[in-house]
C-alpha cells in the first residue's frame, strides 16, 4: 500500500508487515483510514484518545459521524484527497468529541492506492491543537484591545490609560495620521464608558460642505427650507446620553467652529429653522490628522474651540514608528478575512512579510489591511506570497540586510522573535505557528540574529 500524491511523490511502506500494527498503534498522532465508501476501516489509539471514541465505535462509520467537523458540511479535505489525489497539509478544523466538546485539530490527508494505482480509500493524520490554541489566545489577548492590535510600547501605554479616560466625561481629542485607527480608539473609549449601552454616533466632518454639515449635526424642523417636509433630528440629538465622534474636526470652517463651541460650552444648540434650543447630554470625541497647533498659528482653527477640545489628548503614532506591530496585524487580518470569506489561508511567507516590513506604509493600518485583502483575491493556496501583494510593494522587496546592519526594521523583527521565544519557553514550533512562518524560516532568522542556543 502507498500514499499517493498527484506529483508522483509518495511514501511506500516497505517495512516488515509484522511491525505495521505496532507502529500504527503507538504513533502519537491520531490516524484513521477510510475505504472507497468513506467508511472508517482503521482507528489508532491516539485517535481514540483525542476523539473519545473507541475503535470499536468508530469502525464502519462514516468519518463525519465520528468527527462532526465544521467542514463536514462544506468540502471534506479527506474526500477531496481521494477524489483529486492531492495531499492536504496542516489544515485546522474544529471537531466535536464524543462528549460534545469542541476541539481544534490539525489534519493532513492523502489518498491510498494499491501498487497498480487503484484507489483504495484515504488516510488522515491529525493532532490536538488545544494547547496551541490556548497559548495563541492568551498571546492575542495580550496584544488586542477591542479591535486595536499592538505590542508597541507607546500604543500599550495609550491602551492602558483608555479605561481611565473612558470612565470620565471629559472631551477627548485624538490626533494621528490617516489610517492609524483613530475611530477604533474612539469606539473603545465609548465601549468602556458608562455610556456603552447608549448611542455611538460618528460623522466625518470633511465629507460635507458647511450647509449640509450644519443640518447633519443639528438637524432641522419642518419648513426650515423648501424640502424640509418634516422634522429631522441631527447627529447630536441622536447621540443624546451617548457619545459623538467628530472625525477630521480640523476641516470644519471657522463659522461652524463657533456653533460647535456653543455645544461644548452650554450643551445646547438650535436645529435649522427652530426658535428654541435643544439640550443634549453628549460626550464629544474629536479626531484630526492635522497638527492643530499649526492650524491655530495659521488662523484656520479657533483657539477657544481648541482648548475646549484639548482636555484629554491622545496621539496615535504612524505604523512606520511601530513596525513591530506589522506581523501581528497581518495575522489579525488573515484571520479576519478567513472568517469573512470562508477561506483557509494559513500564513504569509518571509519575502512578502519582509516587503511589508520595509514599506513606509503611508496609509498606515488601513493600507496594510488593503494589502492583505488584495492578497486574498490573488492567493489560491494556503500561503500569501510576494506576488499576491499590490505591485507597489515589489520595489521594497530587496533581500534582507545582514545581521550586522542595524536599523529599526531589523530591530523590530529581532524583538518580535525574541519575545515569542520567551513567551513559548523556546518552543520553536509554537513560535513559528504564532508568527505564521515555517520552522526553517524561523531557524534562519534566529541564526541571522544570533538567537540560536
Amino acid at each position: 500500500m502507498r500514499i499517493y500524491h498527484k506529483s508522483e511523490r509518495f511514501m511506500e511502506f516497505n517495512t516488515d508487515q509484522r511491525f505495521l500494527p505496532v507502529i500504527f498503534r503507538s504513533i502519537p498522532h491520531g490516524i484513521f483510514t477510510i475505504d472507497d465508501r468513506n467508511r472508517i476501516t482503521s482507528f489508532n489509539r491516539a485517535a481514540e484518545k483525542i476523539t473519545g471514541y473507541s475503535a470499536t465505535e468508530a469502525l464502519g462509520k462514516r468519518c463525519y459521524e465520528v468527527f462532526r467537523a465544521d467542514i463536514c458540511q462544506q468540502e471534506c479535505p479527506l474526500k477531496r484527497s481521494v477524489r483529486t489525489m492531492e495531499i492536504t497539509q496542516d489544515r485546522e478544523v474544529t471537531i466535536l468529541t464524543k462528549d460534545g466538546v469542541e476541539l481544534v485539530i490539525s489534519i493532513c490527508t492523502a489518498a491510498l492506492t494499491d501498487d497498480d494505482g487503484n484507489i483504495l480509500g484515504g488516510v488522515e493524520m491529525f493532532r490536538d491543537l488545544s494547547q496551541v490554541v490556548e497559548l495563541r489566545k492568551r498571546l492575542t489577548q495580550s496584544y488586542v484591545f477591542e479591535d486595536i492590535v499592538s505590542k508597541n510600547d507607546e500604543m500599550r501605554r495609550i491602551l492602558d490609560r483608555l479605561p481611565l479616560i473612558a470612565a470620565s466625561a471629559s472631551t477627548v481629542l485624538i490626533q494621528g495620521p490617516s489610517g492609524t485607527g483613530k475611530e477604533l480608539v474612539a469606539q473603545a473609549i465609548h465601549n468602556l464608558s458608562p455610556r456603552k449601552k447608549k448611542p455611538f454616533i460618528s460623522l466625518n466632518c470633511a465629507a460635507l460642505p458647511d450647509s449640509l454639515l450644519e443640518s447633519e449635526l443639528f438637524g432641522y424642523v419642518k419648513g426650515a427650507f423648501t424640502d424640509a417636509v418634516k422634522d429631522k433630528p441631527g447627529r447630536f440629538k441622536l447621540a443624546d446620553t451617548g457619545s459623538i465622534f467628530l472625525d477630521e474636526i480640523a476641516e470644519v470652517s471657522t463659522a461652524m467652529q463657533v456653533k460647535l463651541l456653543r455645544v461644548l460650552q452650554e450643551k445646547k444648540f438650535e436645529p435649522l429653522g427652530a426658535i428654541k434650543s435643544v439640550e443634549v447630554d453628549v460626550r464629544i470625541i474629536a479626531a484630526t490628522n492635522r497638527n492643530l497647533e499649526e492650524e491655530l498659528k495659521a488662523g484656520r482653527f479657533r483657539d477657544d474651540l481648541y482648548y475646549r477640545l484639548n482636555v484629554i489628548r491622545i496621539h496615535i503614532p504612524p505604523l512606520v514608528e511601530r513596525c513591530e506591530d506589522i506581523p501581528l496585524l497581518v495575522n489579525h487580518f488573515i484571520e479576519r478575512f478567513n472568517r469573512i470569506q470562508g477561506r483557509s489561508i494559513r500564513r504569509i511567507n518571509e519575502d512578502a512579510l519582509a516587503a511589508l516590513m520595509r514599506s513606509p506604509l503611508p496609509g498606515n493600518v488601513r493600507e496594510l489591511e488593503n494589502a492583505v485583502e488584495h492578497a486574498f483575491v490573488l492567493c489560491r493556496g494556503g500561503t500569501i506570497e510576494l506576488q499576491h501583494l499590490p505591485s507597489y510593494f515589489f520595489d521594497t522587496a530587496s533581500p534582507a540586510p545582514p545581521a550586522a546592519t542595524r536599523n529599526p526594521l531589523n530591530d523590530a523583527e529581532y524583538d518580535v522573535i525574541r519575545e515569542m521565544l520567551d513567551k513559548f519557553g523556546g518552543n520553536r514550533e509554537l513560535v513559528a505557528q504564532s508568527l505564521g512562518v515555517s520552522r526553517s524560516t524561523l531557524w534562519r532568522k534566529m541564526k541571522r540574529f544570533n538567537l540560536l542556543p
